[in-house]
């Protein structure tokens, strides 16, 4: 990236001069935004072991390094980046890696910082993903999220990043944030609030990215902040966790946010210190004990993040003015929800008592119990995943389900030449095809769909909206 190529305004340069502790080198901040921004991946531990994952990559001589901040997190240098793209290598579309910025891990490590444990989760601005998936991999797949998103064209992004992951514990909501505190108050034992931003610590992605920046306009971003702040704190149950972050470095998008809540609500506000979320925190720890990370001290994107407790109960919101309307499904029980079971498990598709089965004309859903509570209350894009939809010889099983739900039953392993193959959307002639009917196909151990045997053919299943062209994987093939 050539030196005068990112654009940064006086007036931003200004203030920064001003928000900068005494410590950093102005000039070091000055270098660090014009030089290119070091690529980052976050191994999926709901599908892979993070030993694993470096052991069947290991032949690849990706060079990695891990984020301090992140156990899952490594920064990557590829010699083969421009012949074969990062989300085309065949561990990006199993969903083995997320590609994520190093300095978004922040908010979610801080999260779940000191051992919190939340059971139910709101990401009040989720797409396109990299957050709610972070949280999932953290929780285990177990309790529930809400993930919203404002932005409908963003919705099916957030959607098709958590399906790739094998994400089950997940709800979609499509609102302005600002509904949660009225709507669903005190419900949340967690909040993520990664709020709409000016942007200004995204230069090295983005070098135009402050070509229409402002202070007045930093100020009408803030006051927006303000009432989405507000609204996840009524949203947050007592004794409940709130992460406010940004990827900005104004005082006014951030600082100031938090101030303004813990001057609004004193006695129910208690900031938590990130001096010891990892080891260097302190580097861009402030007086009030947020993260205020200047692109300089780690050399990634510029982002801030401050940890909040709930300390008590606050007055509650007037009611929503918004209909939720009728519920379209109902609970499937008892012999009904057995023989779904029993025939979901002959494909080899297994899940817990965390996941109950509804129905909604024909088609079955898993629902993850820990949301129903708020079924009635707010209207949802989708709950958890969908299972299957009902025909006159069964089941016809449903691609995001494969991919959250198959064991290590039913299972059939494809070569490197196949899995490239089904990928593209084509039919796989393997050389000795399976004995059952219907199964699970795989490549490296994890799932790619589910194939039907017609005679010595795999019908390819994968959804045509995800099929890839162009060149996949890499040169090994490790598949014997």
């Amino acid at each position: 990236m050539a030196q005068n190529s990112v654009f940064l305004p006086e007036q931003f340069l200004a203030q920064m001069r001003e928000t900068m502790p005494s410590h950093l080198s102005f000039d070091d901040f000055i270098a660090a935004c014009q030089r290119p921004l070091r690529r980052s991946i976050r191994i999926n531990t709901l599908k892979i072991s993070v030993e694993a994952f470096l052991q069947l990559v290991s032949p690849y001589r990706w060079q990695l390094s891990p984020v301090p901040w992140c156990a899952e997190g490594f920064w990557i240098e590829r010699d083969d980046e421009e012949a074969l793209p990062l989300g085309s290598t065949a561990e990006h579309l199993s969903g083995l890696f997320y590609i994520q910025e190093a300095s978004s891990m922040l908010p979610v490590a801080a999260l779940f910082a000191h051992g919190n444990a939340p059971a139910r989760v709101m990401d009040m601005a989720a797409a396109p993903g990299s957050k709610t998936t972070q949280i999932a991999a953290r929780m285990g797949n177990h309790g529930a999220i809400l993930a919203n998103e404002f932005s409908a064209s963003r919705v099916k992004v957030l959607h098709a990043n958590i399906s790739r992951c094998g994400i089950r514990n997940v709800a979609l909501t499509h609102f302005d944030g600002r509904v949660f505190g009225a709507a669903l108050p005190e419900t949340f034992d967690a909040i993520l609030l990664d709020a709409p931003c000016s942007g200004e610590g995204v230069v090295r992605k983005d070098p135009d990215a402050l070509k229409n920046w402002s202070v007045e306009s930093n100020l009408d971003i803030a006051a927006t902040q303000r009432e989405l702040i507000d609204s996840a704190f009524h949203a947050l149950r007592p004794g409940g966790t709130l992460v406010y972050s940004t990827c900005t470095l104004n005082r006014d998008e951030n600082e100031e946010v938090c101030l303004w809540l813990k001057a609004h609500y004193p006695d129910a506000v208690e900031f938590l210190p990130l001096t010891d979320l990892f080891p260097s925190a302190a580097d861009a720890v402030t007086d009030e004990g947020f993260l205020h990370v200047f692109p300089q001290i780690y050399d990634c994107e510029g982002f801030f993040v401050a940890r909040l407790r709930k300390t008590r109960a606050i007055a509650s919101l007037p009611a929503p003015k918004f209909k939720v309307g009728n519920f379209p499904f109902s609970q499937l029980k008892g012999r009904e929800a057995a023989q779904v079971e029993a025939a979901a498990c002959k494909v080899g598709l297994v899940w817990d008592e965390s996941q109950h089965l509804w129905m909604r004309d024909k088609e079955i859903w898993l629902f993850p119990r820990n949301i129903e509570p708020l079924i009635g209350k707010v209207r949802f894009s989708r709950i958890g995943i969908r299972l299957a939809e009902v025909h006159n010889k069964g089941y016809r099983w449903q691609h995001e389900a494969v991919i959250a739900l198959a064991g290590h039953e039913n299972t059939f392993a494809l070569t490197h030449h196949e899995a490239e193959e089904w990928y593209r959307g084509r039919d796989v002639y393997p050389a000795t095809p399976p004995s059952q009917d219907e199964v699970v196909v795989t490549y490296q151990g994890y799932p790619l769909g589910l194939a039907k045997k017609v005679a010595s053919r795999l019908k390819n299943s994968y959804p045509r909206e995800l099929v890839r062209d162009g060149r996949l994987f890499t040169g090994n093939d490790r598949s014997t």
